[in-house]
């Protein structure tokens, strides 16, 4: 999710247009099969109840998937105590390469949380005699202690023994999320009282100043916080071109220049298109995707009909009390009101494979429509209502008439009628 830029820095707009992403983590159902640390409420796995009578393969199964998971509970354990040699003496040398690559990124992410929890019982690999395959549920923490962990499911594949040999740890490739940066690239890293900044060492260059430019714009997320839960850390992954392409499925549209996308645990990693950016963007984008990470519930906002609310908030934090005159899409918001528009804020959402104008000018009517609800009833009760609308789901008509005292058809026109006269 993303916002626009001011006309004096708006070198290339097609560029620099923002996207309207956000990614609902699909998690897993635990099991009772948990290496790290086990919550008391998980529930059993299927056919552990006592006294129930077990299939004798699932039962060898069941068995073979505890031995996987205290291996896995070793790793874990070898992680967190930062033993590269205890991580990687669970596994067979032939996964060593991979192994150290992302122990060294998550290393430098400083993990600080790392659960490894069984998500169904092993199976054979077809052809491979010994060979098994176990879903494994990944949850970690960055940064912060005993933060809520963010969740990503991945597959593992064993050589059966004694002690069961890690032969693989395969990225994940969930439709929802996709394959997470330190899953398949090595990690740079600055970390500052607000945030973590990562990229790629060949733009390790850059992290001394995205981390001042992060650190300014998360003290601007913070005060768009709904109920002030602020992130324990806002999260953001710099991405080079290939990078773009790989991490977290890749696939975004043309014009997006950055986006946040939900992860689980109250979390929203941000990422940057390195490509994608002008000079003096950087500011305005990372103002806007923290807001998103400040701001959206962890199951996403409801609907195509709210895109202009979420998107409007934070357009206007990464304008950061610019006068309007010098907001980038005024212009192409002009055009869009000549034409092609029909006037509805619950239409704005912008198509993946919209031109670059028409994006520009949805998050321009967009962030006009939430400026002149700030100057009308201020930031507070506006956020109340963003919480309405966007937390709790309740209608727009009733959400207005709860929270700011008017009916929601007389607000809509009032808008509409504002952003005209900006663009007269």
């Amino acid at each position: 999710m993303t916002g626009g830029q001011r006309p004096a820095r708006r070198l290339r707009p097609l560029w620099v247009a923002l996207a309207a992403v956000v990614v609902l983590l699909a998690c897993g159902v635990p099991t009772a099969l948990v290496a790290g640390l086990v919550r008391a409420d998980d529930p059993r796995a299927p056919g552990s109840s006592a006294g129930r009578a077990e299939d004798p393969a699932a039962e060898a199964a069941r068995r073979l998937g505890e031995r996987m998971v205290a291996e896995l509970a070793r790793q874990s354990a070898a992680l967190l105590g930062g033993d590269r040699a205890g991580f990687l003496a669970v596994a067979e040398p032939v996964a060593h390469p991979e192994l150290r690559r992302r122990y060294a990124a998550l290393r430098a992410l400083r993990v600080t949380a790392w659960q490894a929890d069984a998500n169904g019982l092993p199976a054979p690999v077809e052809g491979r005699a010994g060979e098994w395959r176990l879903p494994v549920e990944f949850r970690y923490c960055f940064v912060a202690p005993g933060c809520r962990t963010s969740r990503v499911l991945t597959e593992t594949r064993w050589r059966e023994g004694e002690r069961p040999r890690l032969l693989a740890v395969e990225p994940s490739r969930s439709a929802a999320t996709g394959t997470r940066p330190w899953e398949v690239s090595e990690m740079a890293v600055a970390v500052g009282p607000r945030t973590l900044v990562a990229t790629t060492p060949a733009l390790r260059k850059k992290l001394p100043g995205l981390l001042a430019q992060a650190e300014a714009a998360a003290r601007i997320a913070d005060t768009y916080a709904v109920d002030g839960r602020t992130p324990d850390r806002y999260r953001i992954f710099y991405a080079g071109r290939g990078e773009w392409q790989r991490w977290y499925g890749g696939g975004r549209p043309k014009w997006t220049g950055g986006y946040a996308v939900t992860v689980g645990g109250g979390h929203h990693e941000v990422v940057l298109n390195a490509d994608g950016l002008v000079t003096g963007a950087v500011d305005d984008l990372l103002r806007h995707e923290l807001t998103h990470a400040a701001t959206l519930p962890e199951r996403g906002y409801p609907g195509k009909g709210t895109w202009w609310l979420v998107e409007g908030l934070a357009e206007y934090a990464g304008a950061d009390g610019a006068p309007i005159d010098r907001y980038a899409g005024l212009a192409e918001v002009r055009r869009l009101l000549g034409g092609g528009w029909d006037g509805r804020l619950d239409s704005l959402g912008a198509a993946d494979d919209a031109p670059a104008d028409r994006v520009s000018a949805s998050y321009g009517v967009s962030y006009l429509a939430v400026r002149h609800l700030i100057d009308r009833f201020g930031p507070e009760r506006l956020l109340a209502f963003f919480a309405a609308v966007v937390h709790e789901r309740v209608p727009v008509d009733q959400a207005a008439e709860r929270t700011l005292d008017e009916p929601w058809s007389a607000l809509h026109d009032e808008c509409v009628g504002y952003v005209r006269a900006v663009v007269a």
